[in-house]
């Protein structure tokens, strides 16, 4: 019968190298302190000793795991591919690992919750915010913080960080109404979801304030997806009997573009010139041709760095709550679906 091979520890290694073992240790942790020299000799014995590091092992020393869960929705929105991959490179340059929970709805992400709960976790970030008390209540006693991402709930035992959905949607507004729109049509998301309800809002609000009456504004479902968004506008245009309106805002990048395929596919129509088209989100292919969208873009990358932080301070007990919320500024992108050197930031509009 084969022998088993006596496994390797870090205390091996510290001796072939002439170091102390928290030398090893550190010379594995991404940012710790620790000279070239120090670094280089310590992945030199490993390497000849075959030593691999036992990340298990180290984090049951250190009553940290360094993983955080990350629950997210409807990964075929592209927003989510990238915001998840941002926490990944993020938690991977600090040393961190990312746990992975894919969504649909409210009960699935109770479900997800409750497994991320059973790895002893850091922490868990969660683009949802259909969460039940009892959930949340069992995370709070075990000392795991959870932190909503692109969400916001009344609930105060949750942090949250966002962008400024509101604000966003009102200089969209603003935008199009600048261009000459008069009738709108704006395609809305989940109708559970805070995010989807604020960029409505705030695009209403600033036409009403533009002194557009609301009769002149439309609202149909897109199921914040594509194939939601594109089928919700042939339903609406197939008999061709009610016109089509100036301009249209979607309130997610996706569903613009489902709009804009099915408008140009299937009504053989031209943006801007017959139909203004607006997003929000701003992600990759979102900015590219053939749709080169007029959006907001969410600064992904800032965003996650705060919700991360507010894991952190969350943990330790350092935040306050008053800084349980965190709201951040979206970047207009003026693309090309609104008319050029309409899309102004800051502009108010006309509203006389």
């Amino acid at each position: 019968m084969k022998r088993t091979r006596n496994r390797v520890t870090s205390y091996d290694v510290a001796r072939l190298a002439g170091v102390s073992q928290p030398t090893v240790s550190r010379a594995f942790t991404p940012g710790a302190s620790i000279t070239k020299d120090k670094r280089d000799r310590v992945l030199a014995a490993a390497k000849q000793l075959s030593y691999l590091p036992n990340s298990i092992a180290r984090s049951l020393a250190n009553a940290r795991s360094n993983i955080v869960a990350v629950i997210v929705g409807d990964m075929h929105n592209p927003f989510y591919a990238e915001s998840l991959q941002a926490f990944i490179t993020r938690l991977q340059d600090s040393g961190r690992h990312v746990l992975a929970f894919t969504i649909s709805d409210g009960r699935d992400c109770d479900d997800a919750l409750m497994q991320a709960l059973g790895y002893h976790v850091d922490g868990i970030v969660v683009t949802s915010a259909h969460l039940s008390s009892d959930l949340i209540s069992t995370s709070q006693d075990a000392g795991i913080p959870i932190v909503l991402f692109n969400r916001r709930t009344a609930d105060p035992a949750l942090a949250s960080v966002r962008c400024e959905n509101e604000a966003g949607a009102a200089t969209l507004a603003r935008a199009m109404c600048n261009a000459g729109g008069r009738e709108f049509l704006i395609i809305r998301g989940d109708p559970q979801g805070s995010t989807s309800r604020d960029r409505v809002n705030g695009f209403r609000s600033e036409l009403e304030a533009l002194g557009v009456a609301p009769g002149r504004v439309e609202e149909i479902d897109g199921q914040s997806s594509y194939a939601g968004s594109y089928d919700a506008v042939l339903s609406r245009f197939k008999d061709k009997v009610r016109p089509f309106p100036d301009a249209i805002f979607a309130v997610n990048d996706i569903m613009a573009i489902g709009c804009a395929d099915a408008l140009r596919g299937e009504f053989g129509l031209a943006i801007p010139d017959d139909i203004m088209l607006a997003g929000f989100d701003g992600v990759r292919e979102a900015t590219r041709a053939p749709y080169e969208l007029t959006t907001i873009r969410q600064p992904i990358e800032v965003m996650v760095e705060k919700t991360l932080d507010l894991l952190e301070r969350k943990q330790s007990g350092t935040l306050e709550d008053a800084g349980n919320s965190l709201v951040v500024t979206g970047e207009l992108i003026a693309g090309k679906t609104v008319p050029a050197g309409t899309a102004a930031p800051g502009g108010d509009g006309d509203r006389s």
